[in-house]
């Protein structure tokens, strides 16, 4: 059966959502915090697996307007519900308004509730109450401007929770903003790849995904893979063949620092989690310290943003800090997220290009400083700290 379907995902990184989904072999339309696509139950598992920066993937059950109860229920009931919903389906329902004659929440979700019981229990012959005790499909109904999307989840815990996170420190980088803060920049695995400040290690171990092109989602199941409809010898499949497009034998040159030696431990332990610990190089290191001889490598990071007055002074001191350590690497290009929209001033060099991102609901600015790389090993002689 093909779906029409959403990949959602944070403001500001749609396009790379849409680009994934490209090189996957997907035509896409790119609308504001969400992707359009087709697929069958095998793409809903594939791309559940395989994009990094999406939040979830969603099957669109249908759109219309609606200005009144009495549309939102008809609409609703009309369509062929136990087509998805096996008698026994538990559904809860959420739901969203915004700009829309039918502003209660409540009230809305209540309304699309019954429609879809109605609906369910005529096709089912059911003249009591439905069990809901079965497998779970999760359902959105979202209004915005009287238009009225009706969605089903099929992912279950956003996508960013890969599974390997046993560990975190304050403030963490969700998973999926960490792969699209890599993605962004201008990395290939034969690279060296530095995270200065790695914190729980959610960069580097993202990297090494990348660098190894390990499916996000291996190491986790998703809600639909229950559904009586999935088969599970198809999901079996697709697991396999996505295992078998990893690469284990490329040579990845992926480092990650941090100035507290317990997060440090923390992000070997989620390293281990996931088989990547040999992947990177760990150490505790200030970033004060921080020196390498390498080249044509890329930096990303992300400081501390300095979000109480009381850490302010703490954080621009670490911001020159940077600016002092990374100055000499001209063959590195350098990507650091904050919410510290001064932070060129205290780093101490304006950045060749800034990003509008959310990291959460938090505005941030990706700072991205491009270097020029050093073409042959004649060059290195010009290699400067200047």
């Amino acid at each position: 059966m093909k779906f029409k379907l959403i990949a959602t995902c944070a403001a500001g990184i749609e396009a790379l959502v849409g680009k994934e989904l490209r090189d996957l072999g997907y035509e896409t339309q790119v609308e504001n915090g969400r992707v359009r696509f087709v697929g069958d139950e095998q793409d809903i598992i594939k791309t559940n697996l395989w994009l990094r920066t999406a939040d979830r993937i969603k099957i669109v059950v249908d759109e219309f307007k609606a200005q009144t109860f009495d549309e939102l229920f008809e609409k609703t009931a009309s369509n062929q519900w136990d087509r998805l919903l096996p008698m026994d389906a538990e559904f809860p329902v959420e739901g969203r308004s915004r700009n829309s004659k039918l502003h209660s929440v409540p009230d809305v979700q209540a309304i699309v509730k019954k429609a879809i019981v109605n609906s369910l229990s005529t096709a089912y012959h059911r003249h009591t109450r439905l069990p809901e005790t079965g497998a779970k499909f999760p359902l959105e109904i979202a209004l915005n401007k009287d238009q009225a999307m009706l969605t089903l989840d099929t992912t279950g815990p956003s996508l960013f929770k890969r599974g390997y996170r046993i560990e975190k420190g304050p403030a963490p980088l969700k998973e999926n903003m960490a792969a699209a803060l890599i993605l962004l920049t201008s990395w290939y695995p034969d690279m060296p790849f530095i995270d200065p400040m790695c914190g729980s290690g959610t960069i580097p171990i993202e990297a090494a995904l990348i660098g190894r092109n390990i499916a996000p989602g291996f190491n986790r199941d998703f809600l639909c893979e229950n559904w009586p409809w999935i088969n599970a010898e198809m999901v079996r499949r697709v697991r396999d063949e996505a295992d078998s497009k990893a690469d284990y034998d490329r040579q990845l040159d992926i480092s990650a620092s941090d100035i507290n030696e317990n997060m440090v431990e923390i992000a070997k332990k989620n390293a281990e989690e996931v088989g990547l610990l040999a992947d990177i190089q760990f150490k505790q290191l200030a970033v004060a310290d921080f020196k390498t001889d390498k080249v044509n490598g890329v930096i990303v990071a992300n400081p501390p943003y300095g979000e109480r007055m009381s850490e302010k002074k703490q954080v621009h001191e670490l911001y020159r800090q940077m600016g002092r350590a990374f100055k000499p690497l001209t063959s590195w290009s350098k990507y650091f997220l904050t919410s510290d929209l001064e932070f060129e001033n205290f780093y101490g060099q304006k950045a060749t290009k800034r990003r509008k991102l959310y990291n959460g609901a938090l505005r941030t600015d990706y700072f991205q400083y491009w270097g020029k790389k050093v073409r042959n090993m004649s060059s290195l002689s010009n290699y400067s700290a200047d």
